[in-house]
């Protein structure tokens, strides 16, 4: 087991994806894991306290609305939840950080931002280039 110094911030200045840079990104992915869970709970104890009981037309729509948009929240943090799991995942394989089409780091500034990355931000763009020529079909 790794401890982090509590000043830890990963650096282009050592190996990329020491123990200490993987334990990094570990320790996050949990933490942000944690939170999304923690949220979910919360939206799902206000759904589940009920049918809507407003007798106005409007106030009605309005908390309708709000379901709505607290059912689509809870399956964006569904689908983060699993996209972190498998990021912990390829850390346990030793295959975290590494762009999963060419191999090569996909960098700390990127990992910082974005720890569930799983290409390198060039790999990205090609992606997302194709994606638009396809889209314009």
């Amino acid at each position: 087991m790794i401890t982090l110094p509590p000043d830890y911030r990963p650096s282009d200045d050592e190996e990329f994806m020491n123990p200490l840079q993987v334990e990094y990104f570990r320790q996050k992915l949990v933490r942000w894991r944690t939170e999304l869970l923690k949220e979910a709970g919360g939206t799902l104890a206000s759904l589940s306290e009920g049918g809507i009981h407003e007798a106005d037309v409007t106030d009605r729509a309005s908390v309708e609305t709000d379901r709505a948009l607290e059912l689509r929240t809870r399956d964006r943090a569904r689908k983060l939840v699993g996209k972190i799991n498998q990021a912990l995942q390829r850390i346990e394989n030793g295959t975290y950080g590494y762009c999963e089409e060419t191999g090569d780091p996909i960098g700390l500034k990127r990992l910082e931002a974005r720890p569930i990355a799983t290409l390198s931000i060039e790999a990205q763009e090609r992606h997302e280039r194709m994606e638009k020529v396809h889209r314009d079909d």
